[in-house]
């Protein structure tokens, strides 16, 4: 399972509909929102991995 860099969750990589490649790494999103928001500005949630912020929870 890979966790959404944006709001945390849990996403199988197998049926995972939105994904996207960003510096060579796939990157798996639960939704489109998430993948939307990733998209804007990868490089803030790709130094933020680390931590999960609930403030950025577009679906839980």
């Amino acid at each position: 399972m890979a966790k959404d860099p944006i709001c945390g969750m849990e996403v199988d990589e197998k049926t995972a509909k939105f994904k996207l490649d960003y510096m060579g790494k796939i990157y798996y999103f639960c939704n489109q929102a998430c993948k939307t928001t990733f998209e804007k500005n990868p490089a803030k949630y790709v130094s933020e991995q680390s931590g999960h912020s609930t403030s950025s929870c577009c679906c839980c």
